[in-house]
């Protein structure tokens, strides 16, 4: 890989009528079964993950009245270690497979063996580590969390092979009911746990059930052998692919849970709790959606990395729907969440508040910034990404640590401010160039959405200033929820109805 743009972004795009004319009927009809592809993984990703949210959604709020904010704390501590040994326990093995489509069966099995076997170092790993880690927080219970979450590692090893070739066959559809299904059982095994009295156990083993269960079901519809990577060099360029994107995932988690480890370090576990759980909702429906765009989007964008204008359209209609339904969501918990705070988790979770209604506004731009390193990888330029990766973890945890003297709403405006500087614009600077898209277009993708949740912000305003102090609070609540989505339904119906039309035209299409 290199930082050079590849020699085919480089030639001009040849005019429709000039060439050959089975050649550019050959590339249109590849790009309707890319479009046809990638629609179907939308929607019957979207289709499970969001079957699921609802349920996921209440459980939550059950389990968080039944847990404490210690409980949600000494989880938080044990996940800071665990999610960045997650990271590089798949070591980017995954990904490889996606991407570089020109490996041989055995090839794959040798990733699969070696996905396997780094793993069970890791959780050998881990129980050294556990200890200190532990020592670090001050919290004797989390040396023990650390050591059962770490299980969670073989299972993902069990994972990688099957799921990567799903992606890479373009089976969405099975992807979509393994997520559903893990969704389903974390969703009913935390709950069940919580009910019996488990405490923090009930977020562990919840975990651990599903992540068993999606292993179960991937492996028995892809099905693929292991073999012992006694070879390295027969699966080089894979891993240094896999290494290139380890490193990089290294610094993202560095930048993207430092903000737990600070609080947790500098504010105590309570203050961690109420960050946490802050961080929890207003990622909600932030995260549903940009997991399901970037499940699918990785395997399309590499199947036309050299095709400047496939790679402009897909980043503009991919960001233009994001923001569709993420800007209204985060906007909206961030306006109703000192009223869903008191009513919904209860008193004791005030200290909540504050950090939830700024992380929730810094959500609306999180949710479309992940559409961005995948662009600069599929091109080829994975060190550029990598040094965009390594800037926000040098500046990043620095913002957290200066917004420790505000106490947790000082570290979630941290997020408000740095996270637009430092790494979405960087992103969008090189995505923009590789592409060859101009900010005038990619702006124009935000454009709805800005304008439309702009105009539902003032009436969910209004509609509380014009509310009755003597009204119960549950009542207030729901009157601005339903007058925020009622307000914003209208809007973008008569506004962009040409085209939500043009788009519903393209999926009737993409169906035939």
């Amino acid at each position: 890989m290199n930082d050079s743009p590849p020699a085919a972004l480089e030639d001009p795009v040849t005019p429709a009528g000039l060439g050959a004319p089975l050649e550019r009927q050959s590339e249109d009809h590849r790009g309707r079964d890319l479009d046809r592809s990638l629609l179907r993984g939308l929607a019957w990703t979207g289709a499970a993950r969001w079957a699921t949210q609802l349920l996921s959604w209440a459980s939550t709020v059950v389990v968080a009245r039944l847990l404490t904010p210690t409980d949600y704390g000494l989880v938080g501590m044990a996940l800071v270690y665990l999610s960045f040994m997650q990271l590089v326990n798949e070591f980017g093995l995954g990904a490889a497979i996606v991407t570089l489509r020109d490996l041989t069966e055995d090839q794959i099995a040798r990733l699969g063996g070696l996905a396997l076997l780094l793993s069970c170092g890791f959780v050998a790993v881990s129980a050294v580590l556990a200890g200190p880690v532990a020592t670090f927080f001050g919290e004797a219970t989390v040396r023990w969390l650390i050591i059962a979450y770490s299980l969670s590692f073989v299972t993902s090893a069990f994972q990688t092979l099957p799921r990567s070739l799903l992606q890479r066959d373009l089976d969405f559809r099975r992807l979509a009911w393994v997520d559903g299904a893990e969704a389903l059982v974390q969703t009913a095994g935390t709950l069940t746990l919580a009910l019996v009295g488990l405490r923090y156990w009930a977020l562990v083993l919840g975990l651990l059930i599903a992540r068993i269960t999606g292993a179960t079901l991937l492996n028995a519809w892809r099905p693929h052998r292991l073999a012992w990577p006694r070879r390295v060099d027969i699966v080089g360029e894979s891993v240094t692919f896999g290494w290139h994107l380890v490193l990089a995932r290294v610094a993202w988690y560095v930048y993207s849970n430092a903000d737990f480890a600070v609080v947790g370090r500098v504010l105590g576990k309570a203050a961690l709790g109420a960050y946490t759980l802050g961080w929890t909702i207003s990622s909600i429906p932030v995260d549903r959606v940009t997991s399901l765009v970037g499940s699918v989007t990785p395997a399309v964008l590499s199947a036309v990395q050299h095709d400047r204008l496939a790679l402009q359209r897909y980043l503009q209609s991919l960001t233009e729907g994001l923001a569709l339904v993420t800007f209204p969501a985060a906007v909206g918990i961030a306006l109703i969440a000192d009223e869903f705070v008191v009513v919904v988790l209860g008193e004791h979770w005030r200290p909540a508040l504050v950090p939830l209604q700024l992380l929730a506004l810094s959500a609306a731009l999180r949710s479309v910034s992940p559409l961005l390193p995948p662009v600069i990888v599929a091109t080829g330029h994975t060190r550029r990404n990598l040094q965009f990766n390594v800037l926000a973890a040098v500046i990043l945890p620095l913002l957290f640590y200066l917004g420790t003297y505000w106490g947790t709403a000082g570290v979630a405006a941290a997020w408000v401010v740095g996270h637009p500087v430092v790494v979405m614009s960087v992103y969008l600077a090189y995505a923009l160039h590789v592409t060859g898209l101009r900010l005038s277009g990619y702006l124009r993708s935000l454009s709805p959405a800005a304008g439309a949740t702009f105009l539902m912000a003032a009436v969910v305003l209004s509609v509380r200033f014009a509310s009755l102090s003597t009204w119960p609070m549950n009542v207030r609540l729901g009157t601005q929820v339903l007058s925020g989505v009622a307000a914003y339904v209208a809007i973008v119906y008569f506004a962009h109805g040409a085209r939500l039309r043009a788009l519903w035209s393209l999926v009737r299409e993409m169906r035939t």
